[in-house]
């Protein structure tokens, strides 16, 4: 994805109101926590689930960049490719800090 300056506008239906900004703060804690915590001990295993996750997660709550970025980290882990996770982590948080909801 690389770095982005803009904002990430997403429009999500009012009815996940409720249930957004806990699915966005258990994201934010993948990039602040699990996943370069699982990274550091090298468990690709927990990477490999944690990618899968948020690639079936993320589109169903209209974050069609969370299921790019963890389908980017699901492969990366198959491969034990380090950088590749680490590219991943890096395009999560700035997909996480630019992004703009906006319910309607």
């Amino acid at each position: 994805m690389g770095v982005q300056s803009d904002k990430i506008t997403v429009h999500i239906d009012e009815d996940l109101a409720e249930i957004v900004p806990g699915y966005l703060f258990n994201r934010r804690k993948d990039v602040d926590q699990q996943l370069p915590q699982a990274l550091a001990s090298g468990d690709f295993q927990t990477l490999r689930i944690l990618g899968h996750r948020m690639k079936g997660s993320g589109a169903g709550y209209g974050f069609e960049g969370v299921s790019e970025i963890g389908r980017a980290i699901e492969e990366a882990a198959k491969l034990e490719n380090r950088d590749g996770i680490t590219q991943g982590i890096a395009d999560l948080a700035n997909y996480l800090d630019h992004l703009d909801v906006i319910y309607d």
